[in-house]
């Protein structure tokens, strides 16, 4: 199979690209400009480089025509950051995902595949099924959603198989280190008392690289159409976990549970159900959490290791 992939160096489209470079497909890595490849060191000779970005998607259809995807999966966003989410400037990914979109099928491909977001979802409490009615509250989740409902238009016009991935909540090597967990190990690992909330919420964690596998599975099945959730299906109490997470690397510190609010509007159970996805392709999580979290400490421990 032929994957053209945007965001090829991010946080879910480098493991994904690792993956697929794996199992011997042919991989076209979208990467912006000018950026650091640190997340893919070791593929260079396994995959096909093209650099592009989300406001020049003109510029891609050459090589990706000299490349013939079969498969356009759809991972780059701008604005991931927290302070960007309710930022106008979110819009304009809706328009690169609808060129990316007419583009793929201009190319010949069969499938595109994008990776959506919980957030199209808005406020839910409790386990959330495809079924739940999209209210987002911020213009990241808005953008997300608009963007989901003109690829699905557009894709339908092209004759594409459209398949639109809403993840949830992803963790492991190379996170945005301002997120909790890569936050917590960084703060415990150096014997610091971290500053949380009550922690009272239930959360889905997915392990990233058993989120590539799940794309990976859409893109290899080809019933699998439509909205998908992608989380590991479980939810328990986040103060558990991070309870889990510092006993790996630290009983010793102690926790400031408590010791901050909550922001406004806080998401108190976020919990995916994935039975369509597993349904439709056979894919699970393959990872427990706290597999998931030692193998995330492993990697954290061992780029401190190596740092001058």
């Amino acid at each position: 199979m032929r994957i053209a992939i945007t965001g090829a160096g991010g946080f879910l489209g480098a493991p994904l690209v690792r993956l697929l470079a794996a199992r011997g497909d042919a991989v076209a890595a979208i990467v912006r400009p000018g950026t650091t490849q640190d997340r893919l060191p070791d593929l260079a000779g396994a995959m096909r480089i093209i650099e592009g970005d989300l406001d020049t998607i003109g510029a891609l259809e050459a090589p990706l025509a000299d490349f013939r995807p079969d498969v356009l999966v759809h991972a780059a966003w701008a604005g991931v950051g927290a302070q960007d989410r309710d930022r106008p400037g979110q819009l304009r990914n809706v328009v690169a995902a609808g060129e990316l979109a007419a583009l793929a099928g201009r190319l010949g491909a069969s499938t595109f595949i994008g990776i959506g977001s919980q957030a199209e979802y808005g406020p839910v409490s409790g386990r959330t099924d495809e079924a739940v009615p999209a209210r987002p509250v911020t213009l990241y989740g808005i953008a997300k959603l608009s963007a989901a409902l003109a690829t699905q238009r557009i894709c339908a016009q092209a004759g594409l198989r459209w398949a639109w991935l809403r993840v949830f909540s992803l963790f492991g090597p190379r996170d945005n280190p301002q997120c909790l967990i890569p936050a917590l190990i960084e703060q415990i690992g150096r014997g610091q008392r971290p500053q949380l909330t009550a922690c009272t919420q239930r959360w889905d964690y997915l392990y990233v690289e058993d989120a590539a596998a799940a794309v990976a599975a859409v893109a290899r099945t080809p019933s699998a159409a439509g909205l998908f959730n992608l989380g590991s299906g479980r939810a328990p109490p986040l103060l558990e976990t991070v309870i889990h997470l510092r006993d790996l690397l630290d009983p010793t510190v102690p926790l400031g549970v408590g010791e901050i609010p909550y922001g406004p509007n806080p998401v108190m159970h976020l919990e995916a159900d994935i039975g369509r996805l597993t349904a439709l392709t056979g894919w699970r999580p393959t990872l427990t959490l706290g597999d998931g979290l030692r193998a995330t400490i492993a990697w954290h421990r061992n780029l401190v290791s190596r740092t001058p």
